[in-house]
């Protein structure tokens, strides 16, 4: 029997589909505990989602490559549904018009004061140069979070771990924080959740409203853009006046 057990495991443990269906069952269990426990950031399905697929990782001992045989499905289909963010933004078209000014200041400002903290913070902690190169662009989509880190001479694997843990914090103390400071402002609200937590804080910005998950896919995409151009001509010249 602990034979045919075995036999199976590692039949199922090398097929690809296993990972990607895996990957659905825990997001979709995600889903219905996010629902029971009436919308807990803490519960929130991306969140159960990754804590279990670590856990199942560690736990049987299977390398991260061998997973993303499976699941790089679900990875190539992120451009697709970045695409689709455009439908709700074309929706918002009217309103964005009309913000298109205090828009654009407040991406422009973040991002500035994003790339500023994180410096000033790695230099109080006494960070090394190559690990706060890593995570100034944290706050950004991971391809191009990744493609910066890898120009300014970072480490994308460790980028790539930083914008996660950012996506899931900003996703966990969002709509919390809104709701403490008094912000009911739908467009500030996406905004400020795409801006600092990218396609996680979009995805809390769609359980707020239409609107505010419009404007943070907005707010991501624009993000992005100008992290690729200001990290560089910011993060570097920080870093040398910090003595980094």
């Amino acid at each position: 029997m602990l034979t045919v057990i075995s036999s199976v495991y590692s039949h199922l443990e090398n097929n690809p589909a296993l990972w990607l269906a895996l990957t659905l069952i825990y997001y979709v269990a995600g889903q219905h505990i996010f629902r029971l426990s009436k919308g807990n950031p803490l519960l929130s399905p991306i969140i159960i989602a990754v804590v279990c697929l670590i856990a199942t990782l560690l736990v049987f001992g299977i390398p991260y490559e061998r997973y993303f045989e499976g699941a790089g499905l679900i990875h190539f289909l992120l451009g697709p549904a970045t695409v689709v963010l455009a439908v709700p933004l074309y929706e918002q078209r009217s309103k964005l018009a009309q913000l298109w000014l205090p828009l654009s200041v407040g991406l422009i400002v973040g991002c500035i004061s994003t790339i500023i903290s994180v410096v000033v913070l790695g230099w109080a902690f006494g960070l090394s140069s190559e690990t706060l190169i890593s995570m100034i662009p944290k706050s950004v989509t991971t391809p191009i979070a990744m493609g910066v880190s890898e120009a300014m001479g970072g480490m994308p694997d460790l980028t790539a771990c930083f914008v996660v843990i950012t996506g899931i914090l900003g996703s966990i103390i969002g709509r919390p924080l809104f709701n403490l400071l008094r912000i009911h402002s739908d467009p500030v609200r996406g905004v400020s959740l795409g801006l600092n937590a990218h396609g996680m804080g979009t995805s809390a910005a769609f359980l707020i409203s239409n609107r505010a998950g419009a404007f943070s896919g907005l707010a991501m995409g624009l993000a992005g853009i100008l992290t690729a151009f200001l990290a560089p001509l910011l993060g570097g010249p920080l870093m040398r006046l910090f003595g980094l």
